[in-house]
Order: C-alpha cells, then sequence, then structure tokens
C-alpha cells in the first residue's frame, strides 16, 4: 500500500515538501468527530495505520471559516512526535460542499478532494429535476465529475427508469446515468470504471434510495446495517449518520454521506450561468437588461416558456436558484458587515484599554 492509494499525486507531493523538512507526515482524514479526527498515513513496512488526531491551534484559529478547518478527504500535514496533531492543511484540488441547512450563510463541505460525485436517486417517489439541477450546480461547482444512479430499477417498469434517465441527461449531458438494482444486483458492475487506484467516490442522495446498501456491496461487506424496505413505500432506512471515506481493497475510495434532506445553494452567478446556458443566451433578447424574468415587459425566457421551446419547471427552478444565490449574496455581506463593525469595537477597546495603562505608567 502506497500514499498514491490514499488519493496522494504529484501535486500534493510538491505542496508537502515544506513540511517535510519538520519530520511532519502526510495523512487523509478519513472522520470527523467534531473534537478529534480518525486519518490514515502509511507506515514504514507500507501499511495502513489509522491515527486519532487533533488539531492544532495555530490551525484552528489560521481559519477564517468552518470551511477552511481540515475536513473528511482533506490531506494535512501531522506532527506524530507531538500526539498526533494536525500542523497543516494542504490546498483542496476539489471541494464538494453546499450551504449549511436552515438560515445559515456558511460553507458546508460534504468532501474535500473528491474525483467523482454520485448521485444515488430512483425513478419514482425520489426523482425531482430541480433537485438534480441543484446537485448539478455544486458538483460543477467543485469540478468532480457527476454520475448519476437510478437505483431500485426492479421496483419500475423499463420505460420508467429509461424516461427518467433520458431527463436526467438532457438536464446534465456531461453527466454519466446508471441504471441499477442492488436487491438485484444489476447494474452494479457500471460503477467499476469509477473505482480506480487513488480515485475518490463520493455517495450522496435522499435517505431510503438504496445508497448504503450500494456502498455495502461496494465494500464487500456488511459496513452499515439497513433497514428493511417498506413494501408500501418501496423505501429503506439507512443509519449512515456521518462522513467517512472508505478504502476499498481492489482500489478506489469511497466518501459515503448521511441522506442529504436538503440541497441548498452554495455556488455562484457564474456557476449558475453555465448550468443554465440556454437559458442565459435567451435573456440576451430580453427587453431590458435588468430584466428580472418575471413579470418585466418584453422578456424573452417568459416568452420561450408560453410558446413552449422551454419547460416551464426548469425556468422555475432557474428564478429560484438565482433568488437563492441573491439572498445568499445579502445575507454574507451583512454578516460581513456585522464582522467588521465587531473587530472595529474590539479595535477601539484594546486601543483605549492600551492608552489607559500608558497614562498610568506615567
Amino acid at each position: 500500500m502506497t500514499l498514491a492509494d490514499l488519493g496522494w499525486n504529484d501535486a500534493f507531493e510538491e505542496q508537502f515538501k515544506p513540511y517535510y523538512k519538520n519530520g511532519w507526515k502526510p495523512a487523509r482524514l478519513i472522520r470527523d468527530n467534531k473534537i478529534t479526527y480518525g486519518a490514515l498515513l502509511i507506515d514504514k513496512d507500507g501499511e495502513i495505520d489509522e491515527r486519532e488526531v487533533i488539531l492544532s491551534g495555530k490551525v484552528y484559529h489560521d481559519a477564517e471559516t468552518d470551511a477552511d478547518l481540515p475536513a473528511v478527504g482533506d490531506w494535512v500535514a501531522l506532527d506524530l512526535a507531538e500526539e498526533n496533531v494536525i500542523r497543516a492543511r494542504l490546498p483542496r484540488q476539489t471541494c464538494f460542499s453546499r450551504k449549511a441547512a436552515g438560515r445559515s450563510t456558511e460553507e458546508q463541505v460534504i468532501a474535500t478532494n473528491v474525483n467523482t460525485v454520485v448521485v444515488v436517486t430512483d425513478a419514482g417517489v425520489d426523482f425531482n429535476l430541480r433537485r438534480m439541477e441543484r446537485y448539478f450546480a455544486i458538483i460543477a461547482r467543485s469540478r468532480a465529475k457527476a454520475v448519476v444512479v437510478l437505483n431500485k430499477a426492479d421496483l419500475y417498469s423499463e420505460k420508467e427508469n429509461e424516461e427518467a434517465a433520458q431527463a436526467i441527461r438532457e438536464l446534465s449531458p456531461e453527466a454519466d446515468v446508471l441504471i441499477t438494482s442492488v436487491k438485484k444486483r444489476k447494474g452494479l458492475k457500471n460503477l467499476k470504471p469509477y473505482f480506480k487506484k487513488g480515485q475518490t467516490v463520493s455517495f450522496i442522495g435522499s435517505s431510503g434510495v438504496g445508497k448504503s446498501a450500494m456502498v455495502n456491496l461496494l465494500l464487500g461487506d456488511d459496513w452499515q446495517w439497513t433497514d428493511e424496505v417498506n413494501e408500501v413505500t418501496g423505501k429503506g432506512r439507512h443509519t449512515t449518520t456521518a462522513r467517512e471515506l472508505l478504502i476499498l481493497d481492489r482500489g478506489g475510495i469511497i466518501v459515503d454521506n448521511p441522506g442529504i434532506r436538503e440541497v441548498q445553494m452554495w455556488t455562484d452567478e457564474v456557476t449558475l450561468r453555465e448550468r443554465f446556458a440556454d437559458i442565459s443566451e435567451l435573456s440576451l433578447n430580453c427587453r431590458f437588461d435588468n430584466c428580472k424574468h418575471g413579470s418585466d415587459a418584453g422578456c424573452a425566457i417568459r416568452a420561450a416558456v408560453e410558446e413552449g421551446a422551454l419547460d416551464q419547471g426548469r425556468y422555475e427552478g432557474y428564478l429560484k436558484l438565482d433568488e437563492e444565490i441573491e439572498k445568499l449574496r445579502r445575507l454574507r455581506k451583512k454578516r460581513q458587515m456585522t464582522v467588521e463593525r465587531i473587530q472595529k469595537r474590539d479595535y477601539h477597546i484594546k486601543h483605549k484599554k492600551h492608552l489607559d495603562r500608558r497614562e498610568m505608567m506615567h
């Protein structure tokens, strides 16, 4: 076993050179325990060495936001001489994240240094093109490859599965779409090309779509317990409650994630325009440059919907995503103003205390 089996490459090697001088070792984080982390490194005999590690105060205080802190998938510089302390985090080659659930304006990192993101869904109750648009937007921003798996094919007709697959392909032509049935052990071999030496694959999806059962099969054992499938709803429940990076014996790395109930945007206007290039092109024909694409007169996008040239659902999804990004931008600006105000206040307090001490000394 080598570092390359864990996802190490020449770029990481180059970035790590300054840390070798301190005697620190490269390690990859596989688990976030809130207070500590689980980390993998390779020992002198070429064996995997798993350690529980802690974060140094400097790395913690240097992080401007929680998203800058080490996360599952990150490569770190580990100081083994000082009780397994993380001294630095290497720059991320990819970062799959979303806006934290709720009213927060913070970015929530799902996994880092991921090559492929597999979205598991089905052709029935979980099928939702608007949610898929959100997945595709944040995957595009992460720079990872998008793969969609329509699982539970045994519960639906061949026509239903193929129609769902075609709808997703039309939504994102660059994404790979697979049809599988974990229960019947069908179609899973098509996942094999994504699991190569050092390649990291993150699995996401709603609860009950068979994601954990699929991960169990890929791992070759019952790594996670899964509930029985409800015969009425066709759903199963799984107990993945935390992100974890898992190494496959035959090559490849899996990051399993808890079921994602909420896919809020953490992206930017550029990514949005790229995901909706067809709508952006239509907007060039709007009568007014500042057209909001709602009730404004002369809106080319709305006209395309009325003529049937643009799908109503895709149009509504675009407006909603655009609104969310604008709202997030405003919240982040407001938060930044609050932070700057607090920093300014703290500076004046410290400055006054300094002047008071000087007066007392004189």
